[in-house]
C-alpha cells in the first residue's frame, strides 16, 4: 500500500507532462495536480500569488502594446469609432490600425489598446475587432478540453490555414465550469441555460449569448462554446463582478487576481471583439469589454499560458503570425498543431481575400 502512495502519483504525474498536445510545464503541472484532489490548493496558492502583487500606477511597458505608436494608415473609414479612454491617453490609446486587408482594400479586422483601470495605470487591454461582413468563425476541440473525437484533430486544419486570420483561446476547462461545448454536429458537453455563450451559426457569423434568452438550439446553429455568465450584458458590466457571490465568474475570490485574462462580446456592429491582457481583474476585464464597444460579453480563460490570441496576414507574402502583444506567453504558432485546448480560428469568408502579392500595410 505505501508503495502504491508512492508510485501511483508519480505515474500519474509523468502521463500529465507528456499526455499528447500543446501544453506548458505549469498548465500541465496544475492540472495534474487538481485532478489528485489538490483543487482547493491550487486556488488558494493562485489567490495569494496574483492579487499579493498588484501592478504599478505608472506607464505600461511597451511590450504590453499590441499596436505601433505611429499614425495609422489604410482602411480607417470602416474601422469601429475611438475609444473614450481616460486622461492622459498614450499615443495610439483607443485608436483603431487596420489588419488584414480584402480584395476591395478593406480591413477585415482591427486593433487597438487601452487602460481599463485608472488606479493601475500600466495594466493594458488589447483589443481586435474582427469585421463579420470578412471572416469566419470557427470553434476547434482540443486533444483534451472537451474530450472526446472531432475532425479537426485540435489544429487549425490545413485547408483552412490559407485564409487564417487570427486564432485565439477558447474558455474554463469543463470541470471548472458547468458550461456545454458543440461543434461538428456533435456534443462535447450538454448546453445549459443560464450560461454566457459564444454562438456560431452556420455561414460562421458568432455573437456573444445567454443561452436560453438570447440563443438556443436550432439548425442553423453551427457551434457554442459555454463559459461561466456574462460579465457584460446591455452595454454595461453586470452586477456583482466584485462580489462574485454564488461562484458564477470562477472560484472564490479569482475575481481579486491581477492576472492573464482574456474575454469576447459583440458590438452593436456586430463585429466579433477579443480582449486580453495581463494584470486586469474581472471588473477591469468587464471595463475593457464595454469601452470596446460590446453589448454582450463573457469571461474566456485566464492566467498565463492559457491566454493566447494570434495574427496572421494572409494578404501579404511571407508575412509571419505574431502574437496580440508581444508579453504574451504562449507562441504564436500556437494552435497550427495539436493542442490540448479547445480553441477558436477565424478566416476570411471564401474569395474576399486579397492576393498576397497586390497587398500593402
Amino acid at each position: 500500500m505505501f508503495l502504491v502512495l508512492i508510485i501511483y502519483p508519480g505515474v500519474t504525474y509523468v502521463q500529465a507532462l507528456t499526455a499528447p498536445g500543446a501544453a506548458t510545464f505549469t498548465a500541465r503541472s496544475a492540472d495534474w495536480a487538481r485532478q489528485m484532489g489538490a483543487g482547493p490548493v491550487v486556488n488558494a496558492l493562485e489567490n495569494w500569488y496574483y492579487t499579493g502583487h498588484p501592478p504599478a500606477n505608472s506607464a505600461p511597458s511597451t511590450d504590453a502594446l499590441p499596436v505601433p505608436v505611429p499614425a495609422p494608415a489604410g482602411d480607417q473609414a470602416n474601422a469601429p469609432a475611438a475609444l473614450t479612454t481616460h486622461p492622459g491617453a498614450l499615443p495610439g490609446e483607443g485608436v483603431w490600425i487596420p489588419g488584414a486587408r480584402m480584395a476591395g482594400g478593406q480591413a477585415a479586422d482591427y486593433t487597438t489598446f487601452l487602460r481599463p483601470d485608472p488606479d493601475h495605470t500600466s495594466v493594458v487591454a488589447a483589443i481586435v475587432a474582427f469585421d463579420q461582413k470578412w471572416t469566419g468563425t470557427h470553434l476547434i476541440a482540443g486533444t483534451k478540453e472537451p474530450g472526446g473525437s472531432w475532425p479537426e484533430q485540435a489544429q487549425v486544419p490545413n485547408a483552412l490555414r490559407p485564409s487564417l486570420l487570427a486564432t485565439f483561446n477558447s474558455g474554463f476547462k469543463f470541470r471548472d465550469t458547468d458550461g456545454g461545448f458543440y461543434a461538428d454536429g456533435q456534443y462535447g458537453k450538454p448546453l445549459k441555460n443560464g450560461m454566457a455563450s459564444l454562438v456560431v451559426d452556420r455561414s460562421g457569423v458568432a455573437t456573444v449569448a445567454l443561452w436560453g434568452r438570447d440563443a438556443q438550439m436550432t439548425p442553423q446553429v453551427a457551434a457554442v462554446r459555454q463559459n461561466l455568465e456574462l460579465i457584460v450584458d446591455g452595454g454595461k458590466p453586470v452586477p456583482g463582478l466584485s462580489g462574485n457571490p454564488a461562484g458564477q465568474w470562477g472560484s472564490a475570490r479569482n475575481q481579486f487576481q491581477f492576472t492573464w485574462r482574456s474575454g469576447v462580446g459583440v458590438d452593436a456592429q456586430g463585429r466579433l471583439v477579443y480582449v486580453a491582457g495581463n494584470q486586469l481583474t474581472l471588473t477591469a476585464m468587464a471595463s475593457a469589454l464595454t469601452a470596446a464597444g460590446v453589448v454582450r460579453g463573457m469571461e474566456l480563460d485566464i492566467h498565463g499560458g492559457m491566454v493566447s490570441c494570434n495574427l496572421f496576414r494572409p494578404d501579404v507574402a511571407g508575412s509571419a503570425p505574431r502574437t496580440l502583444v508581444p508579453s504574451m506567453p504562449t507562441a504564436p504558432d500556437r494552435y497550427l498543431s495539436a493542442d490540448q485546448r479547445d480553441f477558436f480560428a477565424i478566416t476570411a469568408r471564401s474569395g474576399a481575400l486579397r492576393a498576397p502579392g497586390a497587398a500593402t500595410g
